[in-house]
């Protein structure tokens, strides 16, 4: 029997379309390269610094990124160098001076510098709370500077600076 042209239309449609779908994964191989030059590029632009949610850092308008140094970390409870707990944090007024726990361990970390980077000025980052009393952390930066390190920097969270009057 002899099919009509539009039976014969539909046949060589079908046929053409059978095949099963292909993905050309060349051009997904492209999208994913940019794709990850792109994500590498910009990763740099943004210094996030490590900190517990019990901590919350004071506010400032603040251009310059922190560097990746030894960080200290002040809480309510304890203090913390590179995350290890050294010492209780001294809320009381009538606290030593300085605080043992923290100077013995920044002494140990400065002796375990190499010897041509020990003759310099060690830096150090202080993260603390912003409820902490500036007495606490008076404390810990005169121990700091006593076991060595002597160019200390105060993390904050880094806040946009709005020009006066602006409503934005």
């Amino acid at each position: 029997m002899k099919r009509s042209a539009r039976a014969q239309r539909i046949a060589r449609r079908n046929a053409r379309h059978s095949g099963r779908a292909t993905l050309n994964l060349v051009s997904l191989m492209d999208i994913f390269t940019i794709l990850v030059f792109f994500l590498m590029v910009n990763s740099s632009d943004i210094e996030v610094i490590q900190t517990s949610s019990a901590l919350r850092l004071p506010d400032s308008v603040v251009e310059q990124k922190p560097r990746e140094v030894l960080m200290v970390t002040v809480t309510r409870d304890a203090i913390l160098v590179a995350g290890q707990p050294v010492a209780p944090t001294p809320l009381d007024a009538d606290a030593p001076e300085f605080i043992e726990g923290l100077r013995k361990e920044l002494a140990y970390r400065l002796s375990r510098i190499p010897d041509s980077d020990s003759e310099q000025p060690q830096p150090l980052n202080i993260l603390a709370d912003r409820t902490l009393p500036y007495s606490v952390l008076k404390r810990v930066m005169k121990t700091s500077v006593d076991a060595g390190y002597t160019i200390l920097s105060l993390a904050v969270n880094q806040t946009s600076l709005k020009p006066e009057g602006s409503d934005d």
